[in-house]
């Protein structure tokens, strides 16, 4: 099976950008699903249910989130019935939604699992490695299996799919929106990126206007990051997998970064 994963989608330029050229992935790579980071598509924090709505119409299986879940207050009275919307795993509090789930792929099994990392991050969190192994040794079994890991740490990331190797198919970082260089397979047969990247402005500062950041940032100004509200370069990250559709082991890794020039 041909997988194509979709690094965080940022704002109306990411939403845009994978609108464009989605279609165009799929028929040039014979994609046969589509999973997406959303945590960061609406207004660059959080997912409406329009924007949710909105990246399943225009080809996306499935959306995964990351610490912005909550970000948009009305994703408590759509997630319920949001069937291919996954949430990390791993939170401390009851919260609706599911953060693993299993899809049918022309009768191959893909299961879906959404984790946040604790490195440098503000939220609290119970154990991913015991969030996965919970759902690894009490869930339905699939054919394939996916793993989302949301997270600032690259080596937090490289620990848990070293520890996780040849259990799943694909441990693939979200978070930092910035591609890195580090895809492969690993010893067991679990394909690992650290970060897939992003999906919106090129010419920014992982999705944001540069200047607003760089105020905040190296100046210490009292602002808040902005998108960009005029045309610039769009950018396209993702990974493809080709996964044996019987062992679940990955055969191939490779990553996907396109700039649409305008």
């Amino acid at each position: 099976m041909k997988i194509l994963f979709i690094g965080d989608i940022v704002g109306m330029p990411g939403r845009d950008i994978v609108k464009k050229k989605l279609p165009y992935f799929v028929e040039k790579y014979g994609i046969d699903f589509v999973i997406a980071n959303g945590e960061n598509a609406s207004h660059g924090k959080g997912l409406l249910e329009r924007h949710y709505d909105e990246l399943i119409d225009c080809g996306c299986d499935v959306i995964t989130l990351g610490n912005h879940y909550d970000s948009k207050k009305e994703i408590v009275r759509y997630i319920d019935r949001a069937e291919y919307l996954i949430r990390p795993i791993n939170l401390l509090k009851d919260y609706p939604g599911v953060g693993s789930a299993i899809y049918d792929v022309d009768g191959i099994s893909v299961r879906v699992t959404n984790i946040l990392g604790s490195a440098f991050m503000s939220e609290e969190v119970n154990n991913q490695y015991l969030a996965l192994r919970d759902v690894l040794d009490n869930e339905e079994p699939a054919n394939i299996h996916i793993v989302d890991f949301h997270g600032e740490s690259t080596s937090e990331k490289q620990c848990f799919a070293y520890a996780v190797d040849g259990e799943v198919s694909a441990v693939l970082g979200t978070h930092t929106h910035v591609q890195t260089r580090d895809y492969h397979v690993l010893p067991k047969g679990t394909a690992f990126i650290s970060d897939v990247g992003m999906c919106g402005t090129q010419e920014s500062v992982i999705g944001f206007e540069k200047d607003s950041v760089v105020n905040k940032i190296i100046f210490g100004r009292q602002c808040k990051f902005e998108l960009d509200d005029i045309e610039n370069n769009e950018l396209f990250s993702a990974v493809v997998l080709d996964i044996d559709n019987i062992s679940g082991k990955c055969n191939e890794i490779f990553p996907i970064y396109f700039v649409e020039n305008k």
